[in-house]
């Protein structure tokens, strides 16, 4: 049918008066989904027996304040300040369980009480959900990428510390270490340091933990494979990996102890990667640390002059510039395969980003150190049950793996899921007495809703 061109448009002449009003509408329907999950997930429970030893969360509880940050986390919250603006949606009080929110000041003093026993207890929530998923997912291997990220901090912020910030080198910081699911993208675990130490302070005990729990958890027979950068080329974790039986892939600093320079220069022949990457595979034999270490040596062809934070420097070829790369590892990958293997580091940044743009990983909330060590976790909490909540209702499919051991699911972000359903107005309203939450017409929406609860209901 061929419309005129005047029924494509509307006449509009004068400004809308703006009203509020107490009609209950929300601007965040896709909540009742979430708050539905929580609840197959049991998440009220955990944090309950999480807590049941701790005073925390006075007149509110712990559970619902617990829920509250993680809730505004994922409509997309970054201040507790902004509680005042969505406190009064029906629905996100319905997700928290409460009639009445409390003020900002309430939960800052809160999170101010949390101690090293109680955040390890709100670490252990983190643990048991993944455990759970991956125990349902029936996985006989793990990759883990383990790295750290500086979080700028101000000038007040206890245990802020002068640090490693390549872009803001003035400024106080925390750099957290996190330990990141490479398969679904989820961090395992996080540790929170002041921001003037490196890489590799805490991270024996870090691993070594995490290591026993998840044997612990899911079985001696379950094999582990990490990934890390050339901070984490030390001693006693290499000894560590293979104390526990782990397979690994590190970084080999280029530095006159490691003998890597001394390698590459004694070596003539080097096998083709790609077209313009080449390798060689030898052994490191590093006494003083009585190690022997399979190390293969890559070089890239790169077609400018050196500069800073590129390692052709190192040595003057006739034939070109190259950016030279050296990874220790026990994998029984041939070269190239290994190539790829480490290339999928790479995905854990992309996930790092998430959490700092859309889990407000960045933000510090307060100048007390406990209390900022309780919203990194609740942050990555946040964003672990957002991925959960993908896995379980099958809005991620998985897809074909790849050499590079990255998702093995097609995950969308949180920008993705606050705008298909998530941020979706509609109206809570009663008849009969039964409460009802309807929205406007939308095809494309009411398909995904009915999918995700069918499946909230199997």
């Amino acid at each position: 049918m061929r419309l005129k061109v005047v029924r494509l448009r509307q006449v509009v002449k004068q400004d809308l008066p703006v009203e509020f009003t107490g009609e209950r509408l929300t601007s965040y329907g896709g909540l009742e989904l979430v708050r539905r999950y929580f609840r197959v997930i049991g998440l009220h429970r955990r944090i309950r027996r999480a807590f049941r030893a701790h005073q925390l969360g006075g007149d509110y509880g712990c559970v619902h304040l617990v829920v509250l940050v993680v809730g505004l986390l994922v409509v997309g919250g970054r201040r507790l300040s902004q509680l005042r603006y969505v406190g009064s949606d029906p629905l996100f009080a319905r997700l928290c369980g409460l009639a009445r929110m409390p003020s900002d000041r309430t939960v800052v003093n809160w999170l101010k009480q949390f101690t090293r026993a109680s955040l390890r207890a709100l670490m252990g929530i983190n643990s048991e959900l993944l455990y759970d998923q991956m125990s349902a997912m029936d996985l006989r291997r793990l990759t883990i990428d383990v790295d750290g990220t500086v979080i700028s901090t101000g000038n007040k912020v206890a245990w802020a510390m002068h640090g490693y910030n390549p872009h803001h080198p003035k400024d106080l910081s925390y750099y957290p270490l996190l330990a990141h699911w490479a398969e679904t993208g989820q961090i395992l675990r996080l540790k929170n340091r002041p921001g003037n130490v490196q890489d590799n302070k805490g991270a024996e005990d870090f691993l070594r933990e995490m290591i026993d729990e998840l044997r612990g958890r899911l079985g001696r027979s379950l094999i582990l494979q990490f990934r890390m950068d050339a901070a984490f080329f030390r001693e006693n974790l290499l000894k560590l990996f293979q104390r526990r039986r782990c397979l690994y892939a590190v970084k080999v600093p280029f530095c006159q102890w490691s003998g890597v320079k001394a390698l590459i220069a004694a070596q003539r022949h080097w096998s083709t990667v790609e077209p313009q990457i080449s390798c060689f595979e030898s052994r490191l034999k590093l006494k003083f640390w009585e190690l022997d270490l399979r190390v293969v040596v890559y070089r890239k062809r790169v077609h400018h002059r050196t500069h800073r934070n590129y390692q052709v420097d190192l040595f003057d070829p006739n034939d070109g510039y190259f950016e030279y790369s050296a990874v220790a590892t026990n994998l029984e990958l041939t070269a190239q395969s290994l190539w790829y293997f480490m290339a999928g580091r790479g995905a854990q940044e992309k996930t790092f980003a998430e959490l700092k743009g859309e889990f407000a990983l960045d933000a510090v909330p307060t100048n007390h150190y406990g209390a900022n060590c309780a919203w990194l976790q609740l942050s990555i909490l946040a964003h672990n049950l957002m991925r959960g909540f993908q896995l379980h209702s099958n809005l991620a499919p998985a897809k074909s793996r790849s050499r590079k051991r990255t998702y093995a699911f097609v995950l969308s972000s949180m920008k993705t899921l606050r705008f298909t359903f998530i941020n979706r107005a509609a109206r809570l309203v009663c008849i009969s007495g039964y409460h009802r939450l309807r929205f406007s017409l939308n095809p494309p929406a009411q398909n995904l809703y009915t999918r995700v609860i069918e499946r909230l209901v199997a």
